[in-house]
């Protein structure tokens, strides 16, 4: 966590809320009309900043070793020339045919170990020496060229990294990188348990990445592949980044990840940038109430943030509908306001779209775009992004402000690989990831500031720290928790936690493992129950949570014993009946909860986190009862704070505050006692930093 809340701006040159969109005028070099018309529109409807030539390789390079430059000259001349701004990328996420024609080897082979033929995105290899070289060369040949050009704020690298390749140059690799990791054969067969099906390793040569026809079903070989993946992208991205600081060090660096991607571990990708952007495509409306998609996303905009601990851009979003999701669904009114504010409101410092106009064709023809096919500002979408754009020109002062998160949520990449690997107990599907944003929506409904964290991330200035499903789980993390809770913290876990060590390997000390002291429990058996069976939770009368009744249980049950922990809740049914499901721990100046079934009651989560918050004496962003689909976020520089009531309940909705001293952030007037929220609707709110 870091303390502080009052950040620089992402680029010195744009000290404002960034309001742009991927920009392809590569695919108009036929009529120049399109760009003067375009820089037109793009002062209408307030947009600053672009991002340009993330797929232009082949109109600057056309052929091997021919630049042409000049349309590019002229487009960024003509961005300064009119206060425009760009995010310049760099282009390896496609690759020209010339070049997978005379060298195939960039070329990706798959894990059936097939090579693939030209086409799609980051179908090349990250470890091929030609695309490594082809990629400097061009970079060098930006960074030389346009490092210091008063439109330029900052580098794109690449374009929505992911993939793997499992060719030669990638196999050796991959052993070069578990040499340096294990150091000997022994050490390798003994992390992998390579003894299991007589798997073990004799020579470094017999090891090759996971195949559909070979290995699969050793967990700790594959987790390590995925590792060893994230290992290479990054290194690539760095490599791809290092001619461009050579020529300007001071121009920063990103690049755009998306939701809740799977195959790379952000943590370690986003040591190699300075600022954190990502992709969000929600498809709202698909129920009368958005608040499972806005929670969802409102998750993902909190690791984004979380990444660096300081703001980061909404690179991508759509001003209107996707064309690759499976129902094409326009925004109602309301809604792009909404949402764009929503990634203000948990950290954001732009909202930027794709894309600009729309492609004429190819697979991107119907995707949403500021400047429809017919070319001009007449139309419902450009009025929205004009409107969005004139109030986010407003909002300067909220640049670079942090968000005072006392509460953080444990979220690892390799964890949910090794959740995800598991074979057990429910085979059906474990939902890590929705069983984390399900433990994460009941924060958010109460508008409390939530910080998602990994395992090497400081818990200093956490009061509540939420473990679902901490299955994979180090030994020296572990440590760090306990000493969180000795030294004051509330830790509120759940099953399957402290299963396994980094190397997928079964802990022989009881489950949950490092944190079995501090927990105060031993989990002895877990259950994994059919799609239909259930259970209930009893809440013993008189608990200390002042929780009530029973709720319905569903897919895992846990058998734990109490070794000094207090049962809050026990099971009412099947042969564990009586037995412990909700316990409680006083270890040392703080409190492990823990949690040994799933419960399918919204209402319990939101009472038990609401009874967690209140004895962490944790702050929420907004003293208010706030109704269901409105929830309150919260930044801050730490002298103002900066409230947003968001309302994603499809209702109209009312807001009654239970505290004084908030004004309108547009208008500067006093709030009233009651706020009203319309279909889709937002409010700004500020005060001076409560005492």
């Amino acid at each position: 966590m870091t303390n502080k809340l009052k950040h620089s701006p992402v680029s010195s040159k744009l000290p404002v809320m960034m309001h742009g969109a991927d920009y392809n005028p590569d695919q108009w070099q036929h009529d120049p009309a399109v760009l003067e018309e375009d820089i037109r529109l793009m002062k209408l409807a307030g947009c600053n900043v672009m991002s340009v030539g993330i797929f232009a390789w082949s109109a600057l390079e056309p052929e091997e070793g021919r630049f042409e430059f000049g349309w590019f000259d002229r487009l960024l001349d003509t961005f300064a020339e009119n206060g425009i701004f760009a995010w310049l990328a760099t282009p390896s996420g496609a690759r020209p045919a010339w070049m997978s024609e005379k060298y195939p080897e960039v070329l990706r082979t798959g894990a059936n170990r097939v090579r693939n033929l030209h086409g799609l995105r980051h179908n090349h290899c990250y470890s091929s020496p030609v695309y490594r070289e082809k990629v400097r060369i061009m970079n060098t040949s930006l960074a030389e060229r346009y490092s210091s050009h008063p439109a330029v704020v900052g580098w794109h690298i690449s374009n929505e990294y992911g993939g793997e390749c499992h060719c030669g140059y990638c196999q050796d690799a991959f052993r070069e990188w578990l040499k340096e990791r294990y150091g000997t054969l022994d050490a390798l067969n003994a992390a992998w348990w390579a003894t299991f099906w007589s798997h073990t390793y004799t020579s470094w040569e017999q090891v090759e990445s996971p195949a559909p026809h070979g290995e699969t079903m050793v967990h700790g070989h594959n987790l390590d592949w995925r590792r060893f993946v994230t290992h290479q992208t990054t290194d690539f991205c760095r490599a791809e980044i290092a001619p461009l600081k050579a020529a300007n060090p001071d121009l920063p660096s990103t690049t755009n990840l998306m939701d809740l991607f799977y195959d790379l571990d952000y943590r370690e990708l986003a040591k190699a940038i300075d600022v954190i952007s990502w992709d969000a495509y929600p498809m709202w409306h698909k129920e009368a109430s958005d608040v499972g998609m806005a929670t969802w996303f409102a998750f993902n905009h909190d690791i984004f943030r979380t990444l660096k601990g300081k703001p980061f851009l909404l690179m991508e979003s759509t001003p209107s509908l996707t064309n690759w999701q499976p129902i094409s669904k326009l925004k109602r009114p309301g809604m792009h306001r909404l949402s764009s504010l929503q990634a203000v409101a948990h950290g954001s410092d732009s909202v930027q779209y794709f894309q600009w106009r729309k492609s004429r064709g190819s697979s991107e023809k119907f995707h949403g775009a500021v400047v429809d096919h017919v070319g001009h500002e007449h139309t419902r979408v450009f009025r929205d992004v004009a409107e969005l754009g004139q109030e986010l020109a407003s909002l300067g002062e909220l640049v670079g402000t942090g968000v005072p998160a006392e509460t953080a949520i444990l979220f690892d990449w390799d964890n949910r690989w090794a959740v995800n690997d598991a074979q057990g107990p429910r085979n059906g599907g474990l939902r890590y990831e929705e069983t984390v944003v399900q433990h994460y929506r009941a924060l958010w409904e109460q508008g409390v500031p939530v910080d998602v964290i990994g395992s090497d991330d400081s818990l200093d200035g956490y009061k509540l720290l939420l473990l679902p499903m901490a299955y994979l789980l180090r030994q020296d993390a572990g440590e760090r928790i306990e000493a969180f809770v000795r030294a004051g913290g509330t830790v509120a876990m759940t099953y399957w936690s402290g299963v396994v060590d980094e190397h997928d390997l079964c802990r022989l000390d009881g489950f949950p493992g490092p944190l079995r002291k501090a927990a105060g429990v031993w989990a002895e058996e877990i259950e994994g129950l059919h799609d239909g069976e259930s259970n209930l939770a009893v809440m013993k009368p008189g608990n200390p949570l002042g929780l009530e009744g029973s709720y319905h249980i569903h897919e895992i049950c846990e058998l734990i014993h109490t070794e000094g922990a207090q049962s809050l809740a026990e099971y009412a049914e099947d042969f564990y009946a009586g037995r412990p499901v909700l316990t409680a721990n006083n270890f040392g100046e703080g409190k492990v909860y823990y949690l040994a079934a799933r419960v399918s009651d919204p209402s319990f989560y939101e009472a038990y986190y609401g009874a967690l918050v209140r004895e962490a004496g944790v702050r929420r962003a907004l003293d208010a009862e706030l109704p269901t689909g409105v929830t309150a976020q919260l930044r801050s520089d730490g002298e103002r704070d900066y409230v947003f009531l968001l309302n994603f309940s499809g209702a109209a909705s009312e807001v009654r505050l239970q505290e004084k001293g908030l004004t309108f952030l547009d208008s500067g007037e006093a709030a009233n006692d009651t706020i009203s929220l319309p279909v889709n609707g937002a409010v700004l709110l500020r005060r001076n930093v409560r005492g």
